[in-house]
């Protein structure tokens, strides 16, 4: 990631930024990319990352066949 500096920033803008970082309870840095994000519109999502990202979390152990059964015994297992 890089590193911004900014300059001269005006007392009272740091002042509400750090009034507002600690309503959200975030750092001071965090507040201000959150900012800097919402200021500067939606990034874009690349559809094909998104989904292989997602195929790559939920990938099933081979000999495992998730069925209704399996997840129904899975969900009562432990319960009275």
């Amino acid at each position: 990631m890089a590193t911004l500096t900014i300059k001269n920033v005006p007392d009272k803008l740091v002042r509400r930024l750090k009034a507002q970082a600690a309503h959200h309870r975030r750092s001071l840095n965090l507040e201000v990319i959150t900012c800097l994000e919402a200021a500067t519109g939606p990034t874009q999502v690349d559809p094909e990352a998104l989904l292989a990202t997602a195929r790559a979390i939920r990938i099933t152990p081979k000999g495992l066949r998730v069925t209704d059964r399996l997840l129904k015994e899975m969900k009562n297992e432990g319960r009275p």
